[in-house]
């Protein structure tokens, strides 16, 4: 049901949600500049004990999430990883003193033992989320799991049931819940700031050498055997989408295709690697060699060794090697460049949400639209405009990638495993689950060039 917007009524809303922020004369334009702080990961007192976690995958994300032990060694302590890159278990095992017996290769040798944690955090290859997921579930663990869930939708929805009938907490890492800029924006938005929620249009900028890094040569180049781009890139995306409409997605349309990283579009002179005397490496805004190299960008996925007098040579080493000195023109990938989503909620609210990987900047950019005020922000930044007063209020905040989101995204997992209350997460691991059948269902639509329903 519509709710009351009568003068009177939304002039009320506007006032208690902002502290009179937003009460200027109605006549004339007023502006504001309100600071966004990333609020401290510590907003509750230590546990009784530190809850203890085992990481299945010492890369980027498990260091990222392990690292909270480190300052918060009172709320969390890590007692076990499973790596099977040698140096990365090596570093991991040191940084949180983990006994040897504790260091384990794979993710199957942990559950070879009865359980000896409190809880497991998965941040292995989108391809190994399901099989330690189950298993932890199915013996007792609660779960810190990477996005995506898992690479199917039927794997999906097992990992729910499974969760439902063990009682065990789940937390999807949905960080950008935890960021002060989308914070905000939900606020804004459910508490009637802009009025009735009309449409939201959100863009998700890859930038064109994170796209080469990661879906063309990296990773998550090829759709079937990790998840499609609309799930490994941008179901952080789709579950905001979910989470500031505040209802069910009912109807998508989506297009886009793989455009430009294709053998086709190979220039002339080009070879299968960087480092092989390529004609146009010079100019090419793709070369290896100026990325990884001569800019050193990304090299933290080469696993460098501590002598910095020797990074120059193991990246060389790594370009003759790895799929990170490959031509993006001769790779398999088949990750789309430029994904457009169209999708109808069961309220009538429409989103419009685009992926684009040709451009120079990252940083998610978004515009709500109400029929009281409007919102256009873009992660750094966002104003506010009320339509009554003609007041623009600006708020601005700095901070990382996700917003400032990843430690109090664990800091709320650490309460939710000790209190055992799954309430004190943003999102339920069904919520989560929902977000995921969003992108399953907008890479059918996709590949069938049709609209297709959300089945829950």
């Amino acid at each position: 049901m519509k709710k009351d917007l009568t003068r009177r009524n939304l002039l009320k809303t506007l006032g208690l949600a902002t502290g009179g922020l937003l009460s200027l004369p109605l006549q004339g334009f007023g502006e504001t500049s309100v600071r966004l702080h990333i609020p401290n990961s510590i907003k509750y007192p230590a546990p009784n004990k530190p809850v203890t976690a085992i990481t299945l995958g010492a890369g980027n994300r498990g260091n990222v999430y392990g690292d909270y032990a480190l300052k918060y060694s009172d709320h969390l302590n890590i007692i076990g990883v499973a790596e099977p890159i040698e140096i990365r278990n090596d570093r991991y095992c040191q940084k949180h003193n983990i006994p040897v017996e504790n260091s384990f290769v794979t993710w199957e040798h942990v559950f070879e033992r009865a359980k000896f944690a409190d809880a497991i955090i998965i941040t292995t290859p989108d391809n190994l989320h399901f099989g330690p997921c189950m298993k932890a579930l199915s013996m007792g663990y609660d779960i810190l799991l990477e996005k995506p869930i898992a690479p199917t939708e039927k794997e999906c929805r097992d990992i729910l049931s499974l969760a439902k009938e063990t009682k065990r907490i789940v937390a999807v890492c949905h960080v950008l819940r935890y960021s002060p800029y989308f914070i905000k924006l939900h606020e804004l938005i459910q508490n009637g700031s802009i009025g009735e929620l009309i449409s939201i249009q959100h863009f998700e900028p890859i930038e064109h050498i994170h796209m080469s890094h990661s879906y063309v040569r990296g990773n998550w180049h090829n759709s079937k055997a990790t998840t499609p781009i609309i799930l490994a890139k941008s179901c952080h995306d789709l579950d905001i989408l979910r989470w500031m409409v505040g209802k069910s997605c009912e109807k998508i349309s989506a297009f886009g295709d793989l455009s430009w990283f294709k053998k086709e579009n190979e220039p002339t002179g080009a070879t299968p690697r960087c480092v092989d005397g390529c004609a146009i490496e010079k100019e090419c805004p793709y070369s290896a060699l100026k990325i990884y190299y001569r800019d050193r960008q990304r090299t933290h996925v080469f696993d460098l060794p501590e002598d910095e007098t020797k990074h120059g040579e193991a990246i060389l080493d790594r370009l003759k090697t790895t799929d990170y000195g490959r031509c993006v023109y001769q790779m398999d990938n088949d990750q789309p460049d430029h994904y457009t989503t169209n999708l109808q909620f069961s309220n009538g609210v429409t989103a419009a949400f685009s992926m684009e990987a040709f451009t120079s900047y990252e940083g998610r950019r978004t515009r709500v639209m109400g029929s009281h005020g409007d919102i256009v922000g873009d992660m750094s930044q966002f104003v506010y405009t009320n339509f009554i007063t003609g007041e623009k209020t600006e708020w601005e905040l700095t901070s990382d990638a996700h917003g400032g989101g990843d430690w109090n995204l664990v800091s709320d997992w650490v309460q939710a495993v000790s209190k055992q209350n799954s309430d004190l997460l943003s999102s339920s691991i069904d919520v989560s689950v929902e977000s995921h059948i969003i992108g399953f269902t907008a890479e059918k639509s996709r590949l069938g060039e049709k609209t297709e329903k959300v089945i829950l």
